[in-house]
């Protein structure tokens, strides 16, 4: 029961937190509030996902995937918009600006945003009802699967950047859900966040190349992009092999223990 009472207690300050930051939307000059509210958003879904199979767990992280899906070109364009005040472009700047804005509107009448909420509040209520049988063995279990899964692709060269990016990140989330199941050192759990954010800058820029391929008022900064993408990549290298060896040095410990 005080595993049971302590994801409801987690879950209830994460609602706060998405809440207020929804709440933020409505300034328009918060250029934050969007982030935050997306990062709330991995945070309930890393405490959530392990629980699947729980009554309302699958509806509220298929709702919360919905919502993050539906504010990621949004917040692209938050992300290019700031790099793009870097440079002596105003007019493409101001047109995504005006873009911004009609996005935005668009954001604050859909209805999921509205119907968040609710779910949000109500589905502490089924987890109580519900029989949590084994719910400890299950978060255990998903967080080994996960540190197995990501060692693996990290050992893989080919593996794809972009999906190991999301690996890295849901690793992280789900490590900030359960720390009393953590299977990491703190080395290995700040070796993610420094992978996390060094994939982050490159993948920005990947999108910025795209987007610069398709749209000709951006083609100035295409040369730029294409060599801060490849500075990046390299950087975001580097960060995965320290990871790797942070990840893989618990289980050099655990074996000679």
């Amino acid at each position: 029961m005080a595993f049971t009472e302590s994801i409801i207690a987690h879950f209830r300050r994460l609602e706060n937190a998405l809440n207020q930051a929804l709440a933020r939307l409505q300034d328009t000059t918060d250029t934050e509030a969007l982030h935050n509210v997306r990062i709330n958003l991995r945070r309930i879904r890393s405490l959530l996902r392990p629980l699947r199979g729980t009554p309302g767990v699958a509806q509220l992280d298929n709702a919360a995937a919905s919502l993050g899906k539906l504010t990621t070109p949004i917040r692209d364009l938050e992300v290019l918009i700031a790099d793009l005040a870097r440079h002596p472009l105003e007019w493409q700047t101001n047109v995504r600006k005006t873009e911004l804005q009609s996005r935005n509107l668009a954001l604050a009448s859909h209805p999921l945003l509205f119907r968040f909420p609710n779910l949000l509040h109500d589905w502490p209520k089924s987890f109580h009802r519900a029989k949590r049988r084994h719910a400890k063995r299950r978060v255990a279990h998903r967080l080994s699967r996960q540190v197995k899964q990501l060692r693996l692709a990290l050992a893989d060269g080919h593996y794809d950047r972009h999906r190991l990016r999301l690996l890295i990140k849901r690793l992280r989330y789900v490590t900030d859900a359960y720390p009393q199941f953590s299977l990491i050192t703190p080395e290995a759990t700040a070796s993610l966040k420094v992978a996390q954010n060094a994939l982050g800058e490159w993948h920005d820029r990947f999108v910025w190349c795209r987007q610069a391929e398709n749209q000709q008022d951006l083609w100035p900064l295409l040369p730029e992009w294409q060599d801060a993408q490849e500075t990046a990549l390299e950087r975001a290298e580097a960060a995965l092999f320290a990871l790797s060896r942070a990840l893989t040095s618990k289980t050099r410990d655990a074996s000679r223990s």
